[in-house]
């Protein structure tokens, strides 16, 4: 077991540092911090009382870690990333800390800013000098200030409408197991061009309900959950969207711009939509009513029940 080494310039004052993690000159480390195995703190850092860093921690330099921060395993922090820390009051008076949560595989840009109480999903990305204000879903990657979401990792973008090689009308597999796009039977006309589904054929399942999503603020996401046994099948019916799909295994990046172009997610599919156009309308039929405890809506949940199969 390598014990951990720590610079003769930096001021370590926990005793809880995991084998094999490196801490270097200047760095600052109160008391009750706790450090993982084979972390890397670079010169300058700060990390205050009660945070906890996990495994495999990277931290450039100039880095400022906020009490009560949670890092996770496999967690990158370029240089100059702040974390701003805040204690609240409760209903008592009494000064509580609500604690920032970085999830395993994060990545961390250098000059990023991090408000308080937020959650950073597993495997997000941080744009550098981002300035992330609200929490990240699991795989997101934003950028900007305040930060939005750009896209999402490992999620090749595919043009739902077809662009530049139309899709043919009826059934296409897609690399997510579960997920299938339907180009629909469309007439176009001077008068008017019209577009016809039928439930059971090139919608594939019976309906029992459907809503529509509209009015979203560009900067908004949606969905993020996965179904235990309710199939979807989405159309944008005005404007565009963005849908990404995840099995647990393989993500896919889909843009619905067309009436005639629908996307089919089966159960235990993990769907997030966002980048809706300002007058976009998603139209969304569904195989059960309403039922709360359909949903899982925990991404590492979701990946749980996956791995388990």
């Amino acid at each position: 077991m390598t014990q951990p080494f720590i610079h003769a310039f930096a001021d370590v004052q926990t005793s809880t540092i995991g084998p094999g993690s490196m801490i270097w000159q200047f760095v600052v480390v109160l008391s009750t911090a706790r450090i993982g195995a084979d972390c890397n703190i670079g010169p300058n850092c700060f990390v205050a009382n009660d945070v906890f860093i996990g495994d495999r921690v990277t931290l450039t330099s100039h880095v400022h870690l906020s009490s009560g921060l949670h890092l996770g395993d496999d967690v990158s922090i370029g240089a100059n990333v702040s974390f701003a820390g805040s204690r609240l009051l409760s209903a008592a008076g009494i000064e509580k800390q609500v604690a920032t949560t970085v999830e395993d595989g994060v990545s961390i840009g250098a000059g990023a800013t991090i408000s308080p109480h937020i959650v950073l999903g597993r495997h997000a990305v941080v744009a550098p000098g981002a300035v992330v204000t609200r929490s990240v879903p699991a795989n997101a990657v934003v950028e900007g200030n305040p930060a939005i979401i750009v896209g999402y990792v490992d999620a090749p973008h595919s043009k739902a409408s077809g662009a530049p090689v139309p899709m043919a009308e009826g059934s296409h597999s897609t690399r997510v197991t579960g997920v299938t796009r339907y180009r629909l039977h469309l007439v176009p006309d001077i008068r008017g061009s019209l577009t016809v589904g039928e439930f059971g054929r090139s919608i594939p399942f019976a309906v029992k309900r459907y809503f529509i999503v509209f009015d979203v603020p560009s900067a908004e996401t949606r969905g993020e959950h996965a179904h235990r046994e309710c199939h979807q099948f989405l159309i944008c019916v005005r404007g565009s969207c963005s849908v990404v799909a995840d099995d647990g295994n393989n993500r896919e990046e889909f843009q619905l711009d067309r009436p005639d172009v629908g996307l089919h997610l089966s159960p235990m599919v993990w769907g997030i939509q966002y980048n809706y156009s300002a007058d976009a309308a998603l139209l969304v039929f569904a195989s059960h009513a309403y039922d709360s405890e359909d949903y899982i809506r925990s991404y590492s949940e979701f990946l749980a029940r996956v791995k388990s199969k």
